[in-house]
């Protein structure tokens, strides 16, 4: 499905729906493990929304060993991210309002893969971050991660 994300943007749709998201941020040898999506072709942290009768752990565990390969372990909360001027428009008509937790995790095992939902993924250095499209949102959770704040963040 396609998207596309406003960013306090004053064409902005208005969001009609919210919806529990969880994200991962696995750092491993000062590189941090991404993912280019499909639908907007940006770089992102791997993650997705909170199925019913899942918990957030359960989620972010589902949803990166779907969109990467890999088992994790959950190691802290980084933060909670929901600001109302972060709108993803989908191409069925949904807007949803950003509502994305986002949480430091250890990869244990598996094998590193892409899914339908990505057409890389991959670990890429911190240095060359800059150099890659990721959305400002995605920026600011890997900053807050590296910032090593033991406090979460609420955005």
């Amino acid at each position: 499905m396609n998207r596309k994300d406003y960013y306090y943007d004053s064409t902005a749709p208005m969001p009609n729906s919210l919806v529990p998201a969880v994200s991962g941020i696995i750092i491993k040898e000062n590189a941090i493990l991404l993912q280019q999506r499909v639908d907007n072709g940006k770089w992102s942290l791997p993650g997705g929304q909170q199925e019913p009768g899942e918990s957030i752990e359960a989620a972010l565990k589902r949803e990166v060993k779907e969109e990467t390969g890999l088992n994790i372990k959950v190691t802290r909360l980084i933060g909670v991210y929901s600001d109302p001027n972060h709108v993803i428009a989908y191409a069925d008509g949904e807007v949803r309002q950003q509502f994305s937790i986002c949480m430091l995790c250890q990869a244990i095992d598996g094998k590193l893969k892409s899914s339908s939902e990505s057409l890389e993924v991959k670990y890429i250095h911190l240095s060359n971050l800059e150099t890659l499209n990721i959305h400002p949102t995605q920026k600011i959770r890997i900053q807050d991660a590296l910032s090593r704040r033991t406090e979460a963040f609420l955005r």
